[in-house]
């Protein structure tokens, strides 16, 4: 079944069980997934779809830290239910000790000393773990790596 096809299924399965919050995530992903569709005039794979859906967790992440500067913690429940939601369609997250062990697996074998190189880190780490890390993480990770060096 591609994931298009369990979004729809999961959707009427929320819409079932009166899951507002579960009804609503997925409806805006699939909207996101239509939008796309329409403007690129073809049927997305499972691997666009993961991106779109990647994508709407990092949007996701930056409105938590605008809700926390303003002291909306409704809102931050709020999100990180949707969030939680999401994740369930994404491949399992690499964790913070796997990313660090990676990207310095990554330093080591570009042979990379300076942060100006940065840029060839991330070209060659993003692709090996799309969906299952953020960039954002990757970034901070291998500026601290590169510091220690």
């Amino acid at each position: 079944m591609s994931l298009k096809e369990d979004l729809m299924a999961d959707l009427k399965a929320a819409m079932k069980a009166k899951d507002k919050t579960r009804k609503d995530t997925i409806t805006m992903v699939r909207a996101a997934i239509k939008q796309k569709e329409v403007d690129e005039k073809k049927d997305l794979s499972d691997d666009e779809v993961l991106s779109i859906i990647s994508k709407q967790v990092k949007e996701k992440k930056n409105s938590i830290e605008d809700f926390a500067k303003g002291g909306r913690q409704d809102l931050i429940d709020a999100t990180k239910a949707e969030m939680d939601i999401l994740y369930g369609y994404l491949p399992k997250q690499l964790s913070e000790d796997e990313l660090r062990d990676l990207v310095a697996e990554t330093i080591s074998r570009l042979d990379i000393h300076d942060k100006k190189d940065m840029g060839k880190v991330m070209k060659d780490l993003m692709p090996k773990v799309k969906g299952r890390a953020d960039g954002k993480t990757i970034n901070r990770l291998a500026q601290e790596l590169l510091e220690e060096n």
